[in-house]
């Protein structure tokens, strides 16, 4: 049975099993939508709710894939990006972006940035895991 680590969780690399993915969005009820969805899908999920948290949990553990939003408080999802890009512990896990621009602008804007595709919202579950399953190969 799966089951979603809590946001306050103190992690540690033996708790986390293999494919996991890091949910980064700032709205709660979005972001359980997309973790139900990623549940569904047979993926373990952790969640932050802003990129400073995120970054926080990008370093304490491994993880698949990271699904992050633009648009959010503080720190943007672009600057979320190439933050993680930057950073050699980080720059190899795949980031899918997910977020309300998602004009063809907002596409190449998300990839110049490093990550491996933009989902806009709303998207479709099949759009979504679709999305995932091609960032990682």
């Amino acid at each position: 049975s799966l089951r979603r680590v809590p946001r306050t969780a103190s992690l540690n690399k033996s708790m986390i099993a293999s494919p996991t993915i890091l949910v980064i969005e700032d709205d709660s009820a979005v972001r359980t939508g997309i973790l139900d969805t990623l549940e569904y899908g047979g993926y373990r999920t952790l969640e932050a709710a802003d990129g400073h948290e995120g970054m926080k949990l990008a370093l304490q553990a491994t993880y698949r894939l990271l699904l992050l939003d633009i648009v959010m408080p503080d720190m943007d999802g672009y600057e979320t990006c190439r933050t993680l890009q930057a950073d050699p512990a980080t720059k190899s896990i795949p980031i899918v972006m997910v977020s309300t621009k998602s004009q063809k602008a907002d596409h190449l804007w998300a990839r110049m940035q490093g990550a491996k595709a933009l989902v806009g919202k709303p998207y479709s579950k099949s759009d979504l895991i679709g999305a995932i399953k091609s960032a990682v190969g």
